[in-house]
């Protein structure tokens, strides 16, 4: 699956300016639907225009496509429950298309009747199975520019004198499973230790996509309890809960990451 730097409740702001598209912003909990890059336009050549962008979705097999067509009149969605650079970055390549194009931008409130619809799926799903229970796959709070992030978290315990070798053992599985991110957050008590450890990457750009097996992973994190005690979840409750931190071992687009907005 992909980690990182995302988008659902809020626009980029100060990153991404679209003259064509409009962002909706996912509303999560019972609403639950994805975050939309929406533009509505008209052109002269429609056969034209879609093979221009069917040529153009090649170069983003990551990111959705969805086309709502009425003769020459076209609904351009791209979308998701996570939109990475790589969204944002395919709508302005479709800008550039639709200013080559001679494209008419449409309003939204006049309606729309679709006649024909083209899809183009992702190239393997932002999902796997998860073998591992101790692996939660969770998301941030915001941070610059309205971004989040989404992260792998675990929460374990061990022994405090095996804490550090533990540490600096997760360091190089972090290398091996293409994670750039790993920090923790941890809470000490009685020669014990309570951790909280977060693994993911910076932002997903076109050019420097990055996949981590969300299972090889966890089968190399689960090997090492077998060299340490370590077991997962925490201990003694909320007063020994993990709030010491972060502690930062690897890590790139920290502002994106840990800065507060």
């Amino acid at each position: 699956m992909i980690l990182g730097v995302y988008w659902y409740f809020k626009f980029p702001e100060n990153l991404y300016h679209f003259k064509f598209f409009k962002f909706f912003e996912g509303y999560g909990g019972h609403a639950d639907n994805t975050a939309e890059l929406v533009a509505r336009i008209q052109v002269d050549n429609t056969d034209h225009f879609i093979g221009k962008l069917e040529e153009l979705k090649t170069q983003f097999k990551k990111a959705f496509l969805h086309l709502n067509i009425n003769e020459n009149q076209l609904i351009i969605n791209i979308g998701g429950y996570v939109l990475f650079d790589f969204y944002f970055q395919f709508a302005l390549e479709i800008e550039e298309l639709l200013i080559r194009e001679n494209a008419i931008i449409l309003d939204f409130s006049i309606p729309f009747k679709s006649l024909s619809t083209k899809t183009f799926h992702t190239e393997g799903e932002n999902l796997e199975n998860n073998e591992h229970r101790f692996l939660q796959i969770v998301g941030s709070d915001f941070k610059k520019n309205n971004a989040e992030n989404l992260s792998i978290r675990i929460d374990c315990n061990l022994p405090l004198s095996d804490k550090k070798h533990f540490i600096n053992d997760l360091i190089p599985i972090c290398k091996d499973e293409n994670i750039n991110v790993f920090y923790y957050k941890d809470q000490d008590f009685n020669n014990h230790c309570n951790l909280m450890l977060f693994f993911t990457n910076g932002r997903q750009k076109t050019d420097s996509i990055q996949t981590v097996n969300l299972n090889s992973f966890g089968t190399k994190v689960r090997q090492l309890t077998q060299k340490y005690p370590v077991h997962f979840g925490h201990l003694e409750g909320l007063k020994y809960y993990p709030q010491n931190g972060p502690n930062v071992e690897l890590m790139v687009d920290e502002e994106y990451i840990l800065s507060k907005k």
